[in-house]
């Protein structure tokens, strides 16, 4: 049952920053945490894997504070995140036997992610007059949420 937690949690953090799910797990992987290797989801332990992830991560963290970025919430941007929920939560799920229900929890972890991720900052927003502040603190819980899970996931 804690699997299937792990999931939707690695979907939540999937859902207020795309690619720092699939990143944590990633680098989970290829320190050896997540024992994936012999699986299909293998392919996440490798240094190229890592590396990719890693970048579209720190790309994402940036490109998050411009004022052209869209909303987590419009199609591109909300399947995107479903999609890195997903994998990420089916990753997390291999290592308990689950890829299926792991999948299942990530999806619906990015989804409750988006959703309440842009109404929790919105409201961060609000309060501090703009909405820097809000993006920085939700960039510090992705990432620390995302380390966590993925530590609790070994």
């Amino acid at each position: 049952m804690a699997i299937y937690l792990l999931a939707l949690l690695i979907g939540l953090v999937a859902g207020l920053r795309a690619m720092t799910a699939p990143a944590a797990v990633a680098w989970g992987a290829w320190l050896g945490w997540l024992p994936v290797a012999g699986t299909w989801a293998s392919f996440m332990g490798h240094w190229i894997t890592v590396a990719i992830f890693t970048l579209l991560a720190l790309v994402e963290l940036v490109t998050d504070q411009l004022p052209s970025t869209p909303s987590r919430k419009v199609p591109q941007q909300f399947g995107a995140r479903i999609v890195m929920g997903a994998l990420a939560g089916a990753v997390i799920g291999t290592v308990g036997g689950a890829a299926i229900g792991g999948l299942a929890a990530g999806i619906i972890g990015a989804i409750l992610g988006t959703l309440g991720g842009a109404a929790v900052r919105a409201s961060l927003a609000k309060s501090f007059g703009k909405d820097l502040p809000a993006a920085l603190i939700e960039d510090a819980v992705a990432i620390l949420a995302a380390l966590l899970i993925v530590s609790m996931a070994a």
